[in-house]
């Protein structure tokens, strides 16, 4: 039982804190030093929207804000299939050089992007979803990063923004997974973007696959391809602050539910003989991450059971430890008051997680797959 309870402990804090620690001591890699190109490319701002006649105006509008060469920046909104006035609003800024590339049935985001990808010829293809907004140097940014002829995809860093300036539990989450993709960047390269701001360069683009996220799916084919993903601490994608929690949990159940459909479909990459540190990180970052729920149950299990039989202060100690924890989350979950303080939203934000992972890899089990997408309401 000791065992089991060590083993457990340390599943639970491996893809948190071991990964992490192993990425500072591996070495780094060089990159070439960043310049201006001699000329700007033709860049595609694809932009996928489903239903979102409230917001697509301010984010066209946020559009037009961008500053780069007249002539070298086409705007494409992607609907998949909007019932709502989406797509009206949007032809109306066809005069801004705004097209819209409509999907004729809801098939997902992927399959919506697919047909947007298709419609262009730019070299560089730019995604970005309704409710984030680009600072004015976003897409010179990007042109300037795929000057590396070693970077094949560039993920944007989230800021999410609320009204009173608090920080959320996200927030911090957020901030955390961003220092984690600048760690993989430094040393290799992402197994994940940023869904909602990334970049990719064309050729990657040409393996599209409908079935699995965008973002994991760009990470996977710039390895493939010889490239690699990085992340931008200078390209912002930034967010309101999440108003929905319920919705929000929901769309963590739908990401990790498509996360796990994505990789058991391309499962070749856990193979470290053929993908080397890739497959580590995608070991580190995205399996040992869905097994956490199960490593904490496992932990609260053990840690009963030891701390009944041997009645050790340490085992006593770690047990309570956890029952404290989860009564901080408990009282987070009834108070929507407490919950806004930072030592009970953290814990909360981390348990309900967890509880999204669990609930998805059942999900998983039982058969459920995920197409088509809904925008968290911020």
């Amino acid at each position: 039982m000791e065992i089991i309870f060590w083993l457990a402990l340390a599943g639970s804090l491996y893809s948190y804190i071991f990964y992490p620690v192993v990425l500072t001591l591996l070495p780094k890699r060089t990159y070439a030093k960043l310049k201006e190109p001699q000329e700007w490319p033709s860049v595609a701002l694809i932009i996928t929207a489903y239903n979102e006649e409230n917001r697509i105006s301010t984010k066209l509008d946020n559009c037009m804000e961008l500053d780069y060469p007249s002539g070298r920046l086409s705007i494409i909104v992607a609907s998949d299939a909007s019932t709502d006035k989406t797509d009206d609003i949007a032809r109306s800024y066809s005069g801004y050089g705004v097209r819209v590339v409509r999907a004729q049935n809801r098939n997902g985001k992927e399959s919506a992007q697919l047909q947007a990808i298709q419609s262009t010829d730019a070299p560089i293809l730019v995604f970005s979803d309704v409710a984030t907004h680009l600072q004015p140097a976003a897409i010179k940014r990007v042109a300037i990063q795929m000057t590396d002829p070693t970077i094949g995809a560039v993920s944007s860093e989230d800021r999410f923004v609320t009204v009173d300036g608090k920080k959320a539990g996200e927030g911090i989450y957020i901030r955390y997974e961003m220092w984690l993709r600048h760690l993989e960047s430094l040393v290799n390269t992402l197994v994940g973007l940023s869904g909602s701001f990334f970049a990719a360069r064309r050729t990657i683009c040409a393996d599209w696959d409908t079935g699995s996220p965008s973002d994991f799916n760009t990470a996977m084919n710039a390895v493939r391809h010889g490239y690699v993903a990085i992340s931008d601490p200078q390209l912002l994608g930034i967010y309101p602050n999440i108003k929905n929690e319920n919705g929000e949990y929901r769309r963590k159940t739908r990401t990790i539910l498509r996360g796990l459909t994505a990789l058991a479909k391309h499962a070749d990459l856990l193979n470290p003989y053929k993908y080397g540190l890739f497959s580590f990180q995608i070991w580190s970052h995205k399996v040992m991450r869905w097994l956490v729920p199960w490593f904490l149950f496992t932990l609260l299990l053990a840690s009963s059971s030891l701390a009944l039989r041997q009645g050790s202060i340490f085992f006593i100690s770690a047990l309570s430890l956890q029952i404290a924890l989860y009564g901080l989350v408990a009282a987070g979950a009834i108070s929507p008051q407490l919950r806004q303080r930072w030592w009970i939203k953290i814990p909360f934000y981390f348990v309900q997680a967890n509880l999204a992972t669990a609930h998805a890899t059942v999900a998983y089990l039982l058969g459920q797959r995920v197409i088509t997408w809904q925008p968290s309401v911020r």
